[in-house]
């Protein structure tokens, strides 16, 4: 079926309710909103799905949720592994308790049983939850930064990270086999819950969990000498964060937590940002606002799933506050954490510092400094928990630190994600280590530049929404794929990777070697003086992202260099 004859069965099968046929009809006159709406299947990809809510086929509704989770459901089925349920959790955007009961009760009908929290919870406790019920999977109903009117649906495998390879495509191949949405299996909640098949869960593991992050604390001392003297602002942005983040900077001796009173409470239309990000900087007004008054140490905001954490701190000299990036604040955790498990017990031989491949070369100026390996994986965080799996199974490698550029890090393996409240918890800690040394989180990122070099790194993210935008992006990736520069910026490029063709190339002599990871749709340029540009389309949004790092002598040359290198990249852009 074309577009218009899908529009018109949903109108006509009497599967779907009226309130879906209402908001159908009232587009009846436009042909180009149909057409988005139904020109396509909303895809069910390596992250699971996320789409704007509404009705059609491709739009978030309970339509499509259903169908996704019908076709996990088959996969489990097939796996055998229907006995070990699956842990579902969601977050404060419209829709979610719907979306998350949905599937629930397809998975119920099917046989399988769902442990559903009671109410909204943070991405890692997710993470937490399946392997603490030894569950075969989890379901996260979140569109984690994404504007209100997206939501998505996240999937989890038995080791607590997002699916990968095998299971990914598995999967996936099974959602796309479920073709007849009324085919798909549910049941009524309360037979669910008479059967024993739809279990809430909450404070049991609410504790379980926080006790868990309790255990990463490497100093406690220094938090018992100056934690009550530090001044900490924290927004959860309307999101899952507000209760646990407290919850643990409260038990572990933080007396001065300031939360941002209009940002405090879950809701969905995220009144007060345009973009729940702590990336951007609209995010962090309010929260700076308070900071300011409070005289406030550090100025945290974690989004609204609470797997990424943005961070401003305090620069005592000047009385600004300074937002580190998501790579500045991965490298100081790294670096502090690294360090103080040296100077506490010793690091151990098998040590691994893990980041992404559009994450910060600084981690690999850590890693050489401490003599720890440095593992470099896809962008995604399940493939750092990819890599923890392997060191629990093979006996060999011990997990230290795991991070990205957008923002997300993990400290400890109690989840296989991001952690935002863990990274909360450790970084107030730094800030009663460092203090107990007379310095400030911005005196230690000095250091750690004085130290490394004055690493600086950036990110384009170009938004190209719908039909005509997707067909921008694949050209710009097939044109730099066949045609990639020899030099870029004034520096020369001396290699250039394909991961979808697994393939590295040395420009001087030709010579050709495997990348050593999956495929991936993926570009990553190398360049002199330590200078390097990665492209990749977003997996989760309509967007190009190209990232890229310089070294500077100081702050001010390097961001001179990566002010050039933004300016280089938006003129490639607009050249295609």
């Amino acid at each position: 079926m074309n577009y218009k004859e899908t529009y018109e069965a949903w109108l006509s099968n009497p599967y779907f309710d009226e309130d879906t046929k209402k908001e159908l009809e009232s587009i009846a006159g436009d042909d180009n909103e149909i057409k988005e709406r139904f020109y396509t299947d909303l895809e069910f990809g390596t992250a699971g799905l996320r789409g704007v809510i509404g009705a059609g086929t491709n739009r978030m509704n309970i339509y499509t949720v259903r169908k996704a989770t019908q076709g996990l459901a088959n996969y489990i089925i097939k796996a055998g592994k229907q006995a070990q349920g699956v842990a579902i959790a969601f977050d404060s955007r419209r829709m979610s308790p719907e979306f998350a009961d949905e599937a629930a009760l397809c998975l119920a009908a099917n046989g399988i049983k769902a442990y559903v929290f009671e109410s909204l919870r943070p991405t890692p406790e997710l993470s937490f939850a399946v392997r603490e019920l030894k569950c075969i999977a989890g379901i996260n109903i979140t569109a984690s930064h994404n504007p209100p009117e997206y939501n998505g649906y996240k999937v989890y495998w038995e080791d607590g990270a997002q699916i990968t390879p095998p299971h990914d495509t598995g999967i996936m191949d099974e959602v796309k086999a479920v073709t007849d949405y009324a085919a798909v299996k549910t049941m009524d909640k309360a037979d669910a819950l008479a059967k024993g098949l739809y279990q809430q869960i909450g404070k049991e593991i609410d504790d379980k969990y926080i006790e868990e992050l309790k255990k990463q604390v490497i100093h406690w001392d220094s938090i018992k000498e100056v934690g009550n003297e530090i001044k900490i602002v924290y927004t959860p942005l309307h999101g899952t964060g507000n209760i646990p983040a407290r919850r643990v900077l409260k038990e572990i001796g933080f007396e001065n937590v300031y939360v941002v009173p209009e940002q405090e409470l879950p809701d969905g239309e995220f009144p007060t940002v345009s973009y729940p990000n702590p990336e951007a900087a609209e995010a962090f007004e309010l929260a700076l606002k308070l900071a300011k008054e409070k005289d406030a140490d550090l100025v945290l905001a974690t989004d609204p799933d609470a797997d990424r954490l943005g961070v401003y701190v305090k620069d005592s000299k000047t009385g600004d506050y300074i937002p580190l990036t998501g790579n500045m604040s991965g490298c100081l955790l790294a670096d502090y954490e690294i360090s103080q498990i040296k100077e506490t017990r010793g690091l151990p031989a098998d040590g691994k510092l893990i980041k992404t491949i559009v994450t910060s070369n600084l981690a690999d100026a850590i890693a050489k400094y401490y003599g720890v390996d440095l593992i470099e994986v896809l962008t995604g965080f399940k493939f750092i928990g990819q890599q923890i799996l392997g060191f629990e199974t093979g006996g060999e490698g011990t997990y230290l630190f795991g991070f990205e550029e957008s923002y997300g890090c993990l400290i400890g393996t109690h989840a296989r994600d991001k952690d935002a409240i863990v990274a909360t918890m450790a970084l107030c800690e730094a800030a009663a280590y460092y203090k107990t040394k007379g310095m400030t989180l911005w005196d230690a990122m000095i250091a750690m530049y004085e130290r490394y070099g004055y690493y600086k790194d950036g990110v384009q993210a170009v938004t190209m929404k719908g039909i005509e935008g997707l067909e921008k992006i694949q050209k710009i990736m097939t044109d730099l794929r066949t045609n990639p520069p020899k030099e870029f910026c004034g520096y020369q490029v001396t290699s250039f990777r394909d991961y979808q063709a697994d393939k590295i190339t040395d420009l001087a002599s030709g010579a050709e070697k495997p990348t050593g990871l999956p495929k991936s749709n993926v570009l990553y340029f190398d360049m002199t003086d330590n200078v390097w540009m990665c492209v990749r389309p977003s997996g989760t949004e309509p967007k190009i992202k190209f990232y890229y790092g310089v070294v500077g002598e100081s702050l001010e040359d390097a961001e001179k260099k990566s002010a050039k290198m933004a300016e280089a990249v938006t003129k490639m852009v607009a050249s295609f």
